[in-house]
């Protein structure tokens, strides 16, 4: 591991909380930054002994602002916050969310006006580095005054409490820390509230929701442009002189791809004196869909690198004399645009499964259903309703969650943004896109076989040659869910998009034109 990352120096990315959470990357706590956060922790400090009334270091919280809490009792106050405010339900979320948690709050405290202890933060870094997660259940947020009970639930094990995934079983975290030799964490005035106020929770699942994303839209143009050779589709609609006339960004990179992917297809070629007039939507309108769906995306990526590298919790300590009790823990920002990218995701799917039915038809010089002996075999007819149940289940999902607000705290937080479920809701539907992209796959390369002895371009060539090294040729029935899991393990692990971005640097092939540096994940 030979990257080092700065919590609080340098910019937070999508890509590189990745790499923290995966361990490829190290992120430290720099001598500057630890100066920085005991100068935060000693206005704090100040701040008590001055009995300078201050929400949430000598007060009650929510509703019981007014409050006030003796000098003996700040510190009994952090305590009695993080264990009453752990009311989540539900499943554990993925370990990797929950370290991504972990890692955007340490760079969130490390900005110097939380107020905690420099050994808090430390002690988070540890569990990171470590590799020792907290058990964090999936439901209970309304993304207001920050995600409380799952961030209460994160920061129960610096106290001793709660459970953690520890050398892969899940214990309670008291014992995981006498294992090390450690004892829990002392916490002072301030640092309970701020350990949990915040929008980590709505930004880990924007973080990982980004990511996969971005995959799913790389490999939908990849497999869209398989399906439109398999039908015998024209390239013409990604004409880039189309596109300037309606100068979209995210529609003008995806003819880009689309014209560079099917560049000197033998397939391509083999019909170009074609009578057909015009494709149907799904083929010639991709740069459009697709292109909407990236814009998306890229909305959601700039709001998410904003949130990386911002102080969401409350109040703000500027100085002792200088307190700010605000509203940046609202989860708004976010989870508006995760559902618009929820919208994007689920409307990629919708395209696909339209491409997946057309390829089935029997029309374009295809057999029916994919297969010869169509009769005896029901060949590729099923998986398509497969595609059908995802893609209706992805509608169902995209509802805005962000759209309703249910007042909590009796009345005191009256709007909440609902933003983990917004997050919660997209991961769900991308997870479904991936299945759906895997079944047209699966039908793109059985399409394009009927097509030979001609060949695609380069780069899709190097697609169907890496989906038939998993799956084979359908002569006949089979077990089809089987080939729908292997697929969908390439497109997911990203090693088909991973593939397709090789060959295309070896052939000296620009995808993505001058358009990379708006859409790449950073």
């Amino acid at each position: 591991m030979n990257e080092v990352f700065k919590y609080g120096q340098d910019s937070l990315t999508v890509a590189i909380a990745m790499k923290i959470a995966s361990g490829k990357t190290r992120g430290i706590l720099t001598p500057e930054v630890m100066q920085r956060v005991n100068t935060s922790h000693e206005h704090v400090q100040a701040i008590v002994k001055e009995h300078t009334t201050v929400y949430g270091i000598n007060t009650g919280f929510g509703p019981l602002c007014d409050t006030k809490i003796s000098e003996e009792d700040t510190r009994a106050l952090q305590y009695n916050i993080l264990q009453s405010h752990s009311v989540g339900v539900g499943a554990p979320i993925p370990e990797e969310i929950a370290r991504l948690m972990l890692i955007t709050k340490v760079q969130a405290l490390a900005q110097g006006y939380s107020g905690v202890n420099p050994v808090t933060l430390q002690r988070i870094v540890w569990f990171i580095d470590n590799n020792i997660t907290p058990l964090v259940p999936e439901k209970g947020s309304v993304g207001a005054s920050g995600d409380l009970a799952p961030l209460s639930h994160l920061f129960l094990p610096l106290i001793g409490l709660g459970e953690v995934w520890y050398k892969g079983t899940k214990v309670p975290a008291g014992h995981a820390l006498q294992q090390e030799g450690l004892n829990p964490v002392v916490l002072g005035p301030k640092e309970g509230l701020a350990l949990i106020n915040g929008t980590q929770f709505i930004l880990s699942f924007a973080v990982k929701a980004v990511a996969r994303l971005h995959n799913a839209l790389e490999a939908a143009d990849l497999i869209g442009a398989m399906s439109l050779e398999g039908l015998m589709g024209t390239a013409k609609p990604f004409d880039p002189r189309l596109h300037a006339i309606r100068p979209y960004p995210g529609n003008q990179l995806v003819a880009n791809r689309l014209s560079a992917l099917l560049a000197g297809s033998e397939i391509m070629a083999s019909h170009k004196d074609c009578d057909r007039v015009q494709d149907p939507y799904s083929l010639r309108c991709m740069p459009q869909v697709h292109g909407a769906s990236r814009t998306a995306w890229k909305h959601l990526q700039e709001l998410t690198s904003i949130e990386l590298n911002a102080v969401t919790d409350n109040p703000i300590i500027f100085s002792a004399e200088d307190t700010i009790s605000g509203g940046n823990f609202h989860g708004q920002p976010l989870a508006i645009p995760l559902d618009y990218a929820t919208v994007a995701a689920a409307e990629l799917g919708n395209i696909s499964d339209r491409r997946c039915y057309m390829m089935i038809e029997g029309r374009y010089g295809l057999p029916k259903l994919l297969i010869q002996d169509a009769g005896l075999n029901s060949g590729f007819m099923i998986p398509q309703y497969t595609t059908a149940a995802l893609v209706t289940e992805n509608k169902t999902l995209c509802f805005p969650a962000s759209a309703d607000s249910v007042p909590t705290s009796l009345g005191q937080e009256d709007h909440v943004s609902m933003g983990s479920i917004s997050g919660r809701k997209l991961l769900q539907v991308i997870g479904n896109l991936e299945y759906i992209l895997a079944i047209e796959l699966l039908y793109a390369a059985q399409a394009i076989d009927f097509r030979r002895p001609f060949k695609s371009a380069p780069v899709l060539e190097a697609c169907h040659d890496y989906a038939r090294s998993k799956v084979s040729f359908a002569a006949k029935d089979r077990i089809f869910a089987t080939d729908i899991a292997a697929l969908h393990e390439i497109i997911a692990d990203q090693s088909f998009v991973q593939i397709a971005n090789n060959m295309a640097i070896l052939n000296q092939i620009n995808l993505n034109g001058s358009y990379e540096k708006q859409f790449q994940l950073s």
